[in-house]
């Protein structure tokens, strides 16, 4: 089974959210700027239509286009 683009970038989003607010509760404050950065690239998408991190997944998983 082929996940699509959208699934993976979405399923990355939660990943790092996730564990950059676990790391930022045990080990250090300063992990907070990891769910910040993704939200920050959520909205970068959302306005404008263009996501780092899909260009980064077309370079390096050319199957997941579309």
């Amino acid at each position: 089974m082929t996940w699509s683009k959208q699934r993976t970038l979405f399923t990355l989003a939660g990943s790092f959210t996730i564990v950059g607010t676990a790391l930022a509760a045990v080990v250090n404050p300063w992990f907070a700027l990891i769910p910040a950065l993704v939200g920050a690239n959520q909205l970068l998408l959302a306005s404008t239509g263009w996501c780092p991190m899909s260009v980064l997944l077309d370079r390096l998983l050319p199957k997941l286009r579309g």
